[in-house]
């Protein structure tokens, strides 16, 4: 079974994810800031991270730039889920090393397409 870690503050879409991924048959664990989601990579290494941007004690950007340097040979999914929808944000996104990016508010189609886009799926 694939592991997939999202990273959100809002309680809410951690549980609506949550609730999409088990159907889709994944193991989801969560992280309110992207501190917490270093840790758990460190700890139990994911397939897919579904990230957001706007967090506190450590943004999605930052976390993926820090993620992006991690030793060892796994390269994890990652994929942007923000209300950042501006040109800026997705290309700065995309060149720190994320896979894809989507936008909130997503459904189960959606979170399914971009899964199997870059191949979680």
């Amino acid at each position: 079974m694939q592991h997939c870690l999202v990273v959100d503050d809002s309680s809410v879409i951690r549980k609506v994810s949550r609730r999409i991924l088990e159907e889709m048959n994944f193991r989801v664990s969560e992280a309110e800031d992207g501190e917490k989601a270093l840790s758990i990579c460190l700890a139990d290494m994911p397939d897919v991270v579904l990230l957001d941007w706007n967090m506190p004690v450590m943004d999605g950007y930052e976390f993926l730039t820090r993620f992006r340097r991690l030793p060892g040979g796994e390269r994890p999914k990652i994929v942007f889920c923000t209300t950042e929808n501006d040109i800026a944000h997705i290309s700065r996104a995309l060149e720190a090393g994320a896979d894809e990016y989507i936008m909130k508010p997503f459904d189960k189609d959606i979170l399914t397409a971009k899964f199997q886009e870059v191949g979680a799926l």
